[in-house]
């Protein structure tokens, strides 16, 4: 019998959370194949199998379990059930749904949604909204008389399982990255002497040049002109010109960093992450679109390294996907500041004594008065949204015509 215990992921990290088993108790794994998903405080990570064999858990999920603890084990002396593999592929055409799936009628139901056909029909004919349904049916399948029990209370909301005026309330364990996040914001706030300073940069320019060029720029380089890779590098040149942003607070010390390694927040449904781009100043625009889809793609699925996770030295969030209008993001300690940007949204401006229609979006810049004085702060913001509304300074930091002119 052979003992897979919880690896060493950090020098900090005595525990981790298991999410999930991969392998059911009793099955067979084979050498390296994955058995379980562990999450630390900083990351999440895959445990593989060390040898071939029967899986036994000793774990269930959900449980803390410290590090160097045994996750399972697997008896490498059991022999490997004859034929395992073929009845698995034989069950696939055989499986109850895709009858099911050929006979209902095509409806506006979700597919994530299980209904009886009649069920799916009013749904469909009514325009239910699934989320107000209490599925009463087996295995939490909606039934005719769920939809018009919702038709019958029009506008009353029910939480997902529960009747009507439930008073119910539901304990959930925190997970480790759940607790690390309330712990390091907690000391954001108490740590630093955090102030906001807002401004607002007016999007035409960006905008005109991924209209221009979106289409070129995917099949040149097979990823989309989003807006972070004019951000990221907008910030990347302003830290060089106003380098205590760009600086850390250590014990009497001030570390300046001659890099942009840019955090990126990502909201996942485990929480929020902050994965890094190393020297965007280095970059690409296609490069830093690159690595932000890269990086994103990992925040979703779990994949994210802790080297991934570390070592930032400024943030930008972006709460304009969630329909933000302003906000104070919280510093991403040890950093000193973070820019928030925010929904796009036409407002009136006014140019040149006329008032005009512009694609405007509000930036927020956090940073911590210990090291950066309002001087810095604003130059800093200001520096960023001139960046911003003329895209052609990017490529040499400097206006042409003065460049020109030596000026």
């Amino acid at each position: 019998m052979i003992s897979i215990k919880v690896p060493t992921v950090g020098e900090s990290i005595t525990e981790v959370t298991l999410l999930k088993w991969t392998k059911p108790e009793g099955a067979w794994v084979d050498r390296d194949e994955v058995i379980a998903e562990l999450e630390s405080e900083k990351a999440t990570f895959e445990v593989n199998a060390e040898q071939a064999g029967t899986l036994h858990h000793k774990a269930t999920e959900g449980d803390s379990i410290l590090i160097g603890d045994i996750l399972a084990d697997i008896d490498e002396t059991a022999t490997k059930p004859a034929g395992e593999a073929p009845k698995a592929e034989a069950a696939v055409p055989t499986a109850a749904p895709a009858p099911a799936a050929s006979t209902a009628p095509v409806t506006s139901v979700p597919n994530n949604v299980k209904a009886t056909p009649v069920a799916a029909a009013i749904i469909a004919d009514k325009k239910v909204d699934t989320n107000q349904i209490k599925a009463s049916g087996f295995a939490g399948k909606i039934t005719k008389v769920d939809v018009l029990d919702a038709l019958n209370n029009p506008g009353k909301i029910q939480f997902a399982g529960q009747d009507l005026f439930s008073r119910n309330v539901r304990p959930e364990k925190m997970s480790n990255l759940r607790k690390t996040i309330s712990r390091r914001l907690v000391e954001a706030k108490n740590t630093t002497a955090m102030l906001t300073t807002f401004n607002e940069v007016d999007m035409t320019g960006i905008m005109q040049i991924r209209k221009q060029y979106k289409d070129k720029f995917k099949e040149a380089h097979g990823v989309n002109l989003g807006f972070m890779s004019f951000f990221t590098k907008a910030c990347a040149i302003a830290l060089t010109e106003w380098p205590t942003v760009n600086a850390f607070i250590d014990g009497d010390q001030l570390l300046y960093h001659d890099y942009a390694d840019i955090s990126i927040a990502v909201s996942t449904p485990r929480g929020l992450t902050v994965p890094v781009i190393r020297n965007v100043e280095s970059l690409s625009m296609a490069g830093i679109e690159k690595k932000v889809i890269e990086l994103a793609g990992k925040a979703r699925d779990s994949k994210l390294t802790a080297e991934e996770l570390t070592g930032g030295t400024f943030t930008i969030t972006n709460g304009g996907v969630f329909g933000s209008l302003m906000s104070t993001p919280i510093i991403n300690i040890p950093q000193s500041a973070i820019l928030g940007m925010h929904k796009i949204q036409d407002r009136p401006m006014a140019v040149n004594g006329e008032v005009k229609i512009l694609p405007m979006m509000y930036l927020a810049l956090s940073y911590d008065h210990r090291i950066i004085d309002g001087r810095e702060s604003v130059g800093f913001l200001v520096r960023v949204k001139e960046l911003l509304e003329n895209p052609a300074l990017l490529l040499i930091a400097k206006d042409p015509v003065a460049s020109l002119l030596e000026l």
